[in-house]
């Protein structure tokens, strides 16, 4: 029988902490909004403004050549778990490592970098910290490279949009998390999680703005089905943020 102690613990357990275990037993883990605003302290005002760097992405060439629109900017971040903090890199093109991305396994891609603005957001500080922390639960690395893509899948009648083109994949990373910022008119983009073996660990539509899910990318593959208009009238909108850690 569990003691009324037990269940509040339980009730009131810390978000992180609860992350942390789920990632490490685990593999993949979702942490609701409400959760990941009191991590970061965001109200509506810092997610709107926030939600504001979205309309400054750039077109996503090589999506493109695939039949895929798709907006994006990168920024490339170092993280030290000592102090906490992040600091910018120069800007430098988009490779990822082998047995991971199979579309472009040690292709350089060069993409617009993060806009000034984006780049010295506090919630972007606040979101780099909180994931720094569970990147060191995963892994002791004194320094981390954190990769920083904000996202746009467009839809229409006349074709899906598809988040991972490439299917079920891996990044090449210690941490991979997703970060749903805005959907609009847009049904489909499943995100699903499995390990190396193919079981199906987590299966989940990010709906919720702040809606952020996490990773252990050494062993396991994530991928996100198309989205589509509800309303064929008008565009199909889905906008995450996907920050990646590895040891530097």
């Amino acid at each position: 029988m569990t003691s009324p102690a037990a269940t509040q613990t339980k009730a009131h357990a810390c978000p992180i902490e609860t992350a942390t275990r789920r990632l490490t037993s685990v593999g993949v883990c979702v942490m609701g909004s409400a959760d990941l605003n009191g991590c970061v302290g965001a109200n509506k005002d810092a997610w709107a403004r926030f939600s504001s760097h979205w309309e400054e992405l750039a077109p996503d060439r090589y999506a493109a050549e695939l039949g895929t629109r798709r907006l994006r900017r990168y920024g490339h971040f170092s993280f030290t778990p000592v102090d906490g903090l992040a600091r910018p890199l120069p800007h430098d093109a988009f490779v990822q490592p082998e047995n991971s991305n199979p579309l472009y396994i040690e292709t350089d891609r060069d993409f617009e970098p993060l806009t000034d603005a984006f780049a010295i957001d506090p919630l972007l500080q606040k979101m780099l910290k909180l994931l720094g922390r569970l990147a060191t639960a995963l892994d002791d690395a004194g320094e981390w490279s954190a990769k920083v893509t904000p996202f746009r899948v467009l839809a229409s009648a006349h074709g899906k949009g598809h988040p991972t083109p490439e299917g079920m994949h891996r990044d090449g990373v210690t941490l991979v998390t997703s970060l749903l910022v805005d959907r609009h008119n847009a049904v489909g983009g499943e995100s699903s999680v499995c390990d190396l073996d193919g079981n199906r660990l987590v299966t989940t539509t990010l709906s919720e703005p702040g809606t952020l899910l996490l990773g252990d990318d050494r062993r396991t593959l994530h991928g996100v089905s198309p989205i589509q208009p509800v309303d064929e009238a008008e565009p199909a909108r889905r906008d995450v943020l996907v920050v990646t850690f590895a040891p530097r």
